[in-house]
């Protein structure tokens, strides 16, 4: 089989949908693993591939303990390589279009409480730690969108952010005057560490203490240890989920929250609504509970 094509359709995804670089790592494993799992059963071509073997495969994720969720976005992934392949000619019929995408039930997603929340900012944290954290929670920015902020995407002056979310969508999103002084302390000791490690040039608003950048994996590690001080697992997209069920806790237009999540359809924002049923129930009961 041509592994070639699988490079062939990421650079189209990467040009033509705006693809992050991420989505496409990830695209590529699972297209890479199901390539060598035909080129196992003696599959020549992406032409040899009909319904039966694409139901092969997929009975194959499963009995290698794939949980369901991986299993539905590598079933997506094949879905839209297919799609590709036909759509350019590469394969006359595309086997893909009748595979059902299998439904998972919606989980709520983890949120913490607002005294959780001020108990991490309680804590020893440094001016960057610190500045993470309100970004995160204060902004509800996703992980990537916050490592690859950019000097020209904070306006000090009018209180904004500007990011890139999935698909290159920008959003504006605003801020207020205890991450606006965050932000301000911490350009300061940002010009130290450019000036130490002569790092002029650079427009990433995030820079480490030792000069380099500010990493995805440095995020989570950080957000990870600041979870073990209050006894929860938490991840920085925990952060993003309470700053949006704590506005709609609060009056927040629903419309308003997706706008600042950045959301393209208002059903996952409204995921949030049933949290924030849940937490009024749950309170109701302690109440009543107790009296």
């Amino acid at each position: 089989m041509d592994v070639g094509y699988i490079s062939e359709y990421l650079e189209f995804l990467e040009i033509e949908k705006g693809l992050s670089e991420n989505t496409s790592m990830a695209y590529r494993s699972d297209l890479l693993l199901f390539t060598d799992y035909c080129q196992s059963k003696c599959y020549k071509d992406y032409s040899d591939i009909g319904h039966r073997e694409l139901n092969g495969y997929i009975m194959f994720l499963r009995q290698k303990g794939y949980t369901p969720g991986t299993v539905v976005r590598k079933i997506a992934s094949l879905r839209g390589f297919f799609k590709w392949l036909s759509s350019e000619g590469i394969i006359k019929n595309n086997p893909a279009l009748t595979i059902e995408q299998p439904k998972l039930p919606k989980r709520l997603p983890k949120v913490m409480s607002v005294q959780e929340i001020n108990a991490i900012f309680r804590s020893d944290l440094n001016t960057l730690e610190n500045l993470i954290v309100e970004l995160l929670y204060d902004c509800g920015l996703r992980v990537s969108e916050l490592v690859n902020l950019q000097l020209n995407n904070i306006d000090l002056k009018s209180k904004y952010i500007q990011c890139y979310g999935k698909g290159s969508k920008e959003r504006v999103i605003p801020f207020g005057k205890k991450a606006k002084s965050s932000i301000e302390k911490y350009l300061k000791e940002r010009e130290q560490i450019i000036l130490k490690y002569k790092l002029g040039k650079t427009k990433q608003l995030f820079i480490k203490y030792n000069g380099k950048k500010l990493s995805r994996q440095d995020v989570y590690y950080f957000i990870r240890k600041q979870g073990e001080k209050i006894h929860k697992h938490i991840s920085p997209h925990t952060l993003r989920h309470s700053f949006a069920t704590h506005l709609l806790e609060n009056g927040a237009d629903l419309r308003v929250v997706q706008e600042l999540l950045g959301h393209s359809d208002v059903s996952t924002t409204q995921l949030y609504t049933h949290i924030t049923k849940k937490r009024l129930k749950d309170v109701y009961f302690a109440i009543n509970n107790k009296s």
